[in-house]
């Protein structure tokens, strides 16, 4: 089991620079791949960033560039956020599984643990 607490989201202004987080707790082995996925209103859970126990990670195209994955030394995950646009407005959740979801990119139906989630809004 493991469990996965966000924290950061907030309102900004496009062009404007957030950091959320994500206090994760419990088994290592579940912890292979980790990521963050968003939702906005009326659209499907999509991808963002993943990082694997290796430290590979891999981005959403419309994020490239303009947002970082990274964990420290296990215990929380972050997903720096520069640039943001309208269009990245969405509750964020992290999420974590163990080496059964590899690859960690493009296989959202395989995490098995989620945090709650936390909104972000950017306003133009």
């Amino acid at each position: 089991q493991v469990q996965l607490v966000e924290s950061g989201g907030d309102s900004v202004q496009a062009g404007g620079s957030l950091r959320v987080s994500c206090a994760v707790s419990g088994d290592t082995l579940s912890r292979y791949c980790m990521g963050w996925f968003r939702q906005a209103p009326g659209k499907e859970r999509e991808g963002v960033a993943v990082i694997g126990s290796d430290g590979t990670t891999r981005y959403a195209d419309s994020v490239q560039g303009r947002f970082t994955i990274s964990a420290d030394a296990g215990n929380n995950l972050f997903l720096q956020m520069n640039s943001l646009k309208p269009e990245d407005t969405a509750t964020y959740y992290c999420a974590a599984g163990g080496p059964w979801v590899r690859p960690c990119w493009g296989r959202r139906d395989k995490y098995p643990y989620w945090g709650q989630g936390t909104q972000v809004a950017v306003s133009s």
